[in-house]
């Protein structure tokens, strides 16, 4: 049989975990587009332009980025919406507690899922990401300075768990655990699959 007689398939293939992530941002209001212009840009309106595959680190995913742009957005308000890159300047280190605090709601929402370290940021910002205490929330040891990444933090997850995108959020989180769960089984060491539940 010449497979080139084949007629064609319907449909064609994505990865699983893409079309979920694609969904939550459509579902939220995001529309995703992909550039090599730049990493992650919102444009305070309706688009969110993320870098091209080729452009990611080795560890990154689109499930990452998307997650990690709702943090911010979590993180800064509903009034952040209308503002571009979410009213935050990623030129300089001006926000970087904004940055951290929006570490600290990825890694909380992550871990009631397990996959804390299967979809941590991947930026220069990772060791502040990595070194945060298994509750991201918590205050510091007694006597300690209180980071003050921790009270954004703690009200853009509260965002996270009874506002608008609550719902969406926790069903996505839900179904992603699901099929991690199960790749990681079939996952070489080096996969970010691997570190499931780590």
């Amino acid at each position: 049989m010449n497979p080139t007689a084949a007629p064609p398939r319907p449909g064609r293939y994505s990865d699983p975990l893409d079309v979920i992530w694609l969904s939550v941002a459509q579902r939220i209001g995001l529309k995703v587009e992909r550039s090599r212009a730049v990493f992650a840009s919102w444009d305070g309106a309706s688009t969110l332009t993320l870098a091209e595959q080729a452009d990611f680190d080795p560890d990154d995913s689109l499930t990452q980025l998307i997650l990690h742009e709702i943090c911010h957005a979590l993180v800064e308000g509903p009034d952040a919406l209308s503002r571009p890159d979410w009213g935050l300047c990623n030129h300089t280190d001006k926000d970087l507690v904004r940055e951290h605090a929006c570490h600290r709601v990825q890694a909380a929402l992550l871990q009631k899922h397990q996959l804390r370290q299967v979809f941590g940021p991947t930026t220069e910002h990772r060791p502040y990401y990595d070194a945060l205490p298994e509750d991201p929330l918590a205050d510091g040891p007694p006597g300690a300075p209180e980071d003050p990444a921790l009270a954004p933090a703690r009200a853009g997850f509260e965002r996270a768990q009874r506002g608008d995108w609550a719902p969406i959020l926790f069903q996505a989180l839900i179904v992603t655990n699901a099929i991690v769960s199960h790749v990681r089984w079939h996952a070489p060491a080096d996969s970010v699959f691997a570190r499931y539940g780590v």
